[in-house]
């Protein structure tokens, strides 16, 4: 009885959640995310230097994604398991670990294998969402979901401008040198932060790994949206992974500060995506994903017509292809808003781990798009990056239409 009294105070904090801890999670998240995208824009940089082919460009960025979607489908489950507090510091301490590995890596097969598990460590940010919500008074997990995710996306947007700064400054090392201090001084607050939240789990973590592949076949909402959103990443990840080498040759001629610049406006489209919610709460969920990746289709011919400029003097070129990022990242994000909503109403007690699979689905089309722009790039330049992209687009309206 004593013990059973334990396990439930160990599950629910003595304190609801403070604005200054709400904070504190949404600034940690964002930081950890920055990780993820960061060698978008850094592959012009890393390749060259570390003697990899341009074909090879994309596996920089590649590597990490695919490391956080094993850590999404193999390191996540365990939050369900094992005590929260002490798994999110030993991701933490391990992905800084990492992180400062991947600032002195002699090579690019070592670069590539430090940042897999850079990656996967990052995943802690889907046991630290939880953690938030645990902590939130009765019937405000909503409002404190919202306010962490929020930190999650402004991450996501300046991840690649961010690097691109520290790049250009101080070389691309330097930016997981700053990576590898700020995620341990991320594990030194969220010490001092977060409570200790123990599962009451009735299960082997071979049994809940198993599951994850039950619920897959469950769910035909599941499977169709986390599709589309794989293959709307995956057209994301080839523009943005092949962008920064197109925008620093002539006539844009870009330095990493430029393309720093340019990666921040482009990620203005991020700021429509409240109205995709709106739209999937009135019912237009289908012909919101429909619009979704026909933005997508012009977003990747707009940026097709903007590379084909061969002489400077004239910033229409580059004006279309900032118009090109904004269209690309407001097809994406309101895939992905109108996604997670379908997904969430699924099934309640199995939300953890159906967004864990959504997740990890669509990241794994991003890391297959950052590997085909390298190869892309290498294969036909520019317009063989801005048709790959759109044929993840085409495929995505197929999926639509054929649902």
């Amino acid at each position: 009885m004593h013990g059973t009294h334990n396990a439930q105070l160990a599950e629910r904090p003595a304190e609801t959640i403070t604005r200054s801890q709400t904070l504190l999670f949404a600034a940690s998240v964002g930081i950890i995310v920055t990780n993820l995208f960061a060698p978008q824009t850094l592959v012009g940089l890393i390749g060259p230097s570390l003697g990899a082919a341009a074909s090879e460009s994309g596996l920089v960025s590649m590597a990490t994604l695919l490391g956080y979607a094993a850590g999404l489908f193999f390191l996540v489950p365990l939050s369900d398991l094992v005590e929260n507090r002490a798994l999110v510091l030993r991701m933490l301490g391990a992905a800084a670990i990492a992180a400062a590995i991947a600032s002195f890596a002699p090579s690019a097969t070592s670069l590539l294998a430090v940042l897999f598990v850079l990656g996967a460590a990052c995943s802690c940010i889907q046991v630290l969402v939880p953690v938030a919500a645990s902590m939130a008074p009765p019937g405000q997990d909503g409002r404190v979901i919202g306010d962490v995710m929020s930190g999650l996306m402004i991450g996501i947007l300046l991840s690649r401008p961010l690097a691109s700064l520290a790049a250009d400054v101080f070389g691309w090392r330097a930016f997981y040198g700053i990576s590898a201090a700020a995620l341990a001084l991320l594990a030194i607050l969220l010490g001092l932060a977060l409570p200790r939240r123990r599962p009451l789990a009735h299960t082997s973590y071979a049994a809940l790994i198993a599951s994850l592949l039950e619920l897959l076949r469950q769910e035909p909402v599941l499977r169709r949206r986390a599709l589309t959103a794989s293959l709307a990443m995956a057209a994301f990840s080839v523009f943005w992974t092949a962008v920064a080498l197109r925008l620093a040759a002539a006539p844009f001629d870009l330095g990493q500060r430029g393309i720093a610049l340019f990666a921040l406006a482009g990620a203005g489209g991020a700021v429509v995506t409240p109205l995709f919610g709106r739209a999937g709460d009135r019912g237009f969920t289908r012909p919101a994903t429909v619009l979704c990746h026909l933005g997508l289709i012009a977003a990747l011919g707009l940026a097709a017509w903007a590379g084909a400029a061969q002489t400077g003097g004239s910033w229409l070129p580059l004006v279309l292809m900032g118009i090109s990022a904004v269209l690309l990242d407001i097809g994406v994000t309101g895939d992905q808003t109108l996604g997670r909503r379908a997904v969430n109403l699924l099934q309640p007690k199995a939300r953890g781990r159906l967004n864990g699979l959504f997740v990890g689905i669509f990241f794994i089309g991003g890391a297959v798009g950052s590997l085909l722009a390298g190869m892309a790039w290498a294969w036909g330049g520019w317009n063989a990056v801005c048709a790959a992209g759109a044929v993840f687009g085409v495929a995505a309206l197929v999926v639509d239409w054929v649902r």
